[in-house]
């Protein structure tokens, strides 16, 4: 290993220290949303930070968590492609046949936080709206994103994160009605 690719490699280091690191929560809140469960979640944002330590010479210093949340879903893209099912010629056999021992599907992360931390009312609300609209409300008003941030998660332009944001805030304050007080206390 020579001098240079020392510098290299402890430039690359401080940067992935300096962007990667600080994001890692916001990361695991998107990966826990995009696979449904803790255990998945942890290896999609594993397999990211070795993706974005492995790019992170090539990133230009603009929007860090947007860049990052591009490759937790490319990533997840990427991984889902690489588990497509077998054909399978007898659907009688797939029919008939019981999941195995423990196979339910656990409930995104989103899920867990709308049913655990909103009022009933708003949960109801907020489980009611279509899933691309849930979906923006949530990364937006839950996680915090910037529009530029959840508009790189969900590879949509600005401008239809800004509009499915207004229209998912709008849906929710109809379907709450001009009396619902967020405590739960009638007004």
């Amino acid at each position: 290993m020579s001098e240079s690719d020392t510098i290299e490699d402890s430039a690359r280091r401080g940067a992935f220290r300096e962007v990667v690191e600080p994001e890692i929560e916001v990361m695991l809140r998107v990966a826990r949303g995009l696979t449904g469960n803790a255990a998945d979640a942890e290896d999609l944002v594993q397999e990211s930070r070795v993706r974005a330590f492995k790019a992170i010479d090539r990133f230009d210093g603009r929007y860090p968590r947007a860049w990052l949340l591009t490759i937790v879903r490319n990533t997840n893209s990427n991984m889902h492609r690489r588990q497509r099912p077998i054909a399978v010629d007898d659907w009688e056999l797939i029919n008939s046949s019981r999941p195995a021992f423990g196979t339910a599907q656990a409930p995104a992360a989103e899920e867990t936080f709308i049913a655990q931390e909103l009022n009933p009312a708003l949960r109801d609300a907020v489980v009611a709206l279509n899933p691309k609209f849930r979906s923006v409300l949530v990364l937006v008003d839950v996680h915090d994103l910037t529009y530029a941030e959840a508009a790189a998660v969900l590879d949509v332009p600005i401008g239809t994160v800004m509009s499915r944001l207004s229209r998912a805030r709008d849906r929710v304050r109809k379907a709450l009605g001009p009396t619902f007080n967020p405590r739960g206390v009638q007004s």
